[in-house]
């Protein structure tokens, strides 16, 4: 699938509607942090669980543009990440039979770049996104939809209960 695939203007979202993720996704070739466009995409591809073929497709070309960029910030993995779990839910489709095999073709490709921007990950989130990403698609789904799913506060009680990690350290990075 290219940039240029007719098919691209015709897909839903993740509110079932139509959307083009092409235009959201072309300045962040430019910028891979401009707010906007990540805003744009979560906004349209996801809502409440729900994805669509346009967040498939979204999939296959943030892995062709983001081969290219220099930095790339923790939204790329954290939005594929969700994708890709929510698109195991019994309510949200397949993924298109004409765009499977570039889907999966894109998160492979998407979980090199993930592995390799591990050794520089000084970001938390970063960290955390990528590795959801590396576990999802490296055959442990249950673990990297809880890394996708947790925040700050979930993972705070989690070490509080389980290894009384705060207790001893006292404080937080």
């Amino acid at each position: 699938m290219t940039e240029d695939d007719s098919r691209l203007g015709h897909l839903r979202g993740g509110y079932r509607l139509p959307f083009d993720p092409r235009p959201a996704i072309r300045p962040l070739g430019i910028d891979p942090a401009d707010r906007a466009a990540w805003d744009a995409l979560w906004e349209q591809l996801h809502h409440q669980g729900d994805v669509d073929e346009a967040s498939d497709a979204a999939v296959v070309l943030l892995g062709q543009s983001a081969r290219g960029w220099a930095n790339r910030t923790w939204e790329l993995y954290a939005l594929v990440a969700t994708i890709e779990v929510e698109r195991h839910a019994v309510h949200n489709p397949d993924v298109p039979d004409w765009l499977a095999e570039h889907y999966h073709e894109a998160l492979e490709a998407l979980r090199t770049l993930a592995l390799g921007d591990l050794g520089g990950a000084a970001d938390r989130l970063l960290l955390r996104s990528a590795l959801s990403l590396i576990a999802v698609t490296g055959g442990d789904h249950a673990l990297g939809t809880m890394l996708a799913g947790l925040d700050d506060s979930e993972i705070d009680e989690y070490n509080e209960k389980r290894v009384a990690y705060w207790e001893r350290y006292r404080i937080r990075d």
